[in-house]
């Protein structure tokens, strides 16, 4: 499928986003955008489920879903709603507690080092880990489908049927997990969930004299799902990056770029950037949606490139193995008890 097929599709269902609340991030419009954009521009290497108009379109929906579970309850939203910011302040440090760049190798150990600077991950936001996480479920979703889709081809009988079926529902899983993935990809990639001055500049110096209105919504909903196209978003798309690097460390310099762009933001706003269409705006926040375009297609391939060399089951096969003829995943698919 063409982009340019695909336009009349993107453009009808960005209009759904018109409609936002403060508390989304990027609005509907902009979380569609960058779900079907990135899968709109996966390569050919990727499994051919996530080729088309139909996975286009259902990781675009998909990506909204983790604003649409707001409201299920006191326990879930309390849990779920820090997982889409990070508020990082201009020194560097998460709510002056530990550097972004100091990274902890698990969310205990972050919740450790915020307390100890008197405050709590509730209150700063998770959102690197989520993004993390993410990625190496993505990781572990290939990786199944990898070797369910090699041991379909050399089996029969049931086995085949059963490799088939299983198959399927992991095509299934991955859209949903991918879709999920998405949205805090996405919310990466829009500066105001990447700072302390989320909703105007707050409390805090501000020798340049920017607003301290509540600006959060406005911009990411009205003026994206106003100002943003298809075409324009797609265009300002960066050709695939691959760090070489680990998955930590690449989020952490994707949340750093995003981080920078506040100030950028924040001085647009004072000279009127985001009024009546000014082209200024425009392009800020297209830019800003095309980058988490860029980081969505990009992970997602190097989410399916390391899956070729992960481990799924119980006992454990490898999937190199696997796919090479080696190991029959049979018992690890099935679950040894």
């Amino acid at each position: 499928m063409t982009f340019k097929r695909l336009i009349p599709s993107l453009c009808a269902l960005a209009l759904g986003g018109l409609v936002v609340t403060q508390a989304m991030a990027w609005g509907n419009t902009g979380h569609r955008l960058i779900g079907m954009l990135a899968v709109d521009a996966l390569p050919a290497e990727l499994p051919a489920f996530l080729h088309g108009k139909e996975a286009v379109r259902a990781i675009g929906e998909l990506a909204r879903e983790p604003d649409r579970w707001k409201g299920a309850g006191k326990i879930h939203d309390t849990d779920r709603d820090p997982a889409h910011f990070l508020d990082l302040g201009d020194d560097g440090k998460i709510l002056g507690g530990p550097l972004l760049t100091d990274l902890q190798p698990t969310r205990a150990d972050y919740e450790k080092a915020l307390q100890a600077a008197g405050t709590n991950s509730w209150q700063a936001g998770y959102l690197q880990y989520s993004i993390i996480d993410g990625y190496q479920q993505l990781v572990k979703d290939f990786g199944y489908w990898r070797v369910t889709a090699a041991a379909e081809k050399r089996s029969v009988g049931f086995r085949k049927r059963w490799y088939k079926a299983d198959r399927l529902r992991r095509e299934q899983l991955i859209l949903r997990d991918l879709g999920e993935f998405a949205h805090y990809v996405g919310d990466g990639s829009q500066p105001l969930h990447a700072t302390v001055h989320y909703n105007g500049w707050g409390d805090y110096p501000n020798p340049r004299g920017f607003t301290t209105d509540r600006i959060h919504g406005p911009f990411e909903g009205a003026f994206v799902a106003g100002s943003v196209t298809p075409t324009g978003a797609r265009e300002a798309m960066r050709p695939f990056e691959d760090c070489g690097c680990p998955i930590e460390q690449r989020v952490i310099g994707y949340l750093t770029t995003t981080q920078s762009q506040v100030e950028p933001l924040y001085s647009l706003w004072k000279d009127g950037g985001f009024k009546d269409k000014d082209p200024r705006g425009e392009v800020f926040a297209t830019a800003r949606v095309a980058a988490g375009a860029s980081e969505l297609r990009d992970l997602t391939v190097l989410a399916w490139r390391e899956s070729a060399t992960t481990k799924v089951g119980w006992p454990a096969v490898s999937v190199a193995d696997v796919e090479a003829g080696k190991a029959d995943p049979w018992e690890a698919m099935l679950g040894a008890d």
